[in-house]
């Protein structure tokens, strides 16, 4: 634990992960930095944008600039969003609500999180009208808890979409977390009701071991279809091909997005930016049948512009989020959209 540094003199999302770095916990630290084997998927996710350059035009007038834009019809005012990120409790006591209140702020959509330390209920309640949330799906081996958890979604008018996680297959080996000896409470919301709370169980593992490794285009999203009404966002496409076959799943596929889990699972996974590239040379037809999105390792304003020309709808923030929450709380992570 470490002396607390004022938010507003924070400028950039570094010197947020920085000081949040100082005051939180080595555990949750551990969780937070950690990602599979040497790391090089979550380094290269920053490296690819950084090797991207900007080209910019004269003579256009840009006293104006107008951010609002829409995510699968909904108006947001921001393209930025906040990814699925798990266990926010661990860095501030407001959690995965305290992020909602700071999405509230900027009219930031969020996808909450599948491994969640609070229940979607609690993170919901205390929404605006017309602020846009998904959920993030494990599908698990024991299909009836997904069913249970999304017949509780279903309920829930905020949740807008599902978010179906297919970049994880199986949990990476977080080297950072292993020596840590991370074993927290984790309150997935499939292990309880809305106001239950979660066996303790290995931080690295709390989705994991019950999650169906058998997953398939035809079958499962047939399976969702007949559980759930809403649109699905397939998150963690990291080919073109598997881009263009998702777009003959559409209408129930709405949107992909591009990510290799923030470098968490599968070591050596190509960053975002790059099957970005790929789609837009190989299938740019792509763009106009599904909205991309795009996730993992946007450190810097000029990073959500690369992705914006390159054909990206929405450009999701996920650590980032935590880091700021641990830094300030709800400040913290205001602070972290607004830099």
């Amino acid at each position: 634990m470490g002396e607390h540094k004022p938010v507003e003199t924070l400028l950039n999302l570094d010197e947020i992960e920085d000081a949040a770095t100082r005051i939180v916990n080595k555990k949750a630290w551990a969780y937070y930095y950690s990602a599979s084997d040497d790391k090089i998927s979550k380094h290269k996710n920053t490296e690819a944008f950084r090797s991207i350059q900007l080209r910019p035009k004269v003579f256009v007038d840009c006293k104006e600039c107008d951010v609002n834009t829409k995510l699968l019809d909904y108006p947001v005012s921001i393209p930025i969003y906040v990814s699925p990120a798990a266990m926010a409790r661990l860095g501030h006591p407001s959690g995965e609500a305290g992020i909602a209140e700071a999405c509230r702020s900027f009219g930031a959509l969020q996808i909450i999180s599948n491994s969640a330390s609070m229940t979607p209920e609690q993170i919901v309640a205390g929404a605006a009208p017309g602020q846009v949330f998904g959920w993030q799906l494990y599908v698990q081996h024991d299909h009836t808890k997904s069913e249970r958890m999304l017949a509780r979604i279903n309920k829930l008018s905020a949740i807008k979409f599902i978010a179906l996680t297919l970049d994880s297959p199986v949990t990476g080996k977080r080297e950072d977390d292993e020596r840590s000896g991370n074993v927290i409470s984790s309150e997935a919301p499939y292990q309880g009701d809305s106001n239950g709370t979660a066996p303790t169980i290995p931080v690295g593992d709390p989705v994991f071991k019950g999650m169906d490794p058998a997953l398939t285009w035809k079958e499962t999203l047939a399976w969702l279809a007949k559980h759930t009404d809403l649109p699905v966002v397939l998150k963690g496409i990291q080919t073109h091909e598997d881009a263009y076959i998702a777009t003959q799943y559409k209408p129930q596929v709405k949107g992909i997005i591009l990510s290799n889990h923030g470098g968490r699972s599968l070591d050596t996974a190509p960053p975002a930016v790059h099957t970005l590239l790929e789609i837009r040379k190989y299938c740019p037809e792509v763009f106009d049948k599904i909205e991309v999105w795009v996730d993992g390792g946007i450190k810097r304003g000029t990073d959500v512009v690369k992705a914006l020309c390159l054909g990206a709808r929405g450009v999701g923030i996920g650590r980032a989020a935590l880091w700021g929450l641990g830094a300030g709380g709800v400040d913290g992570v205001k602070r972290t959209l607004q830099t």
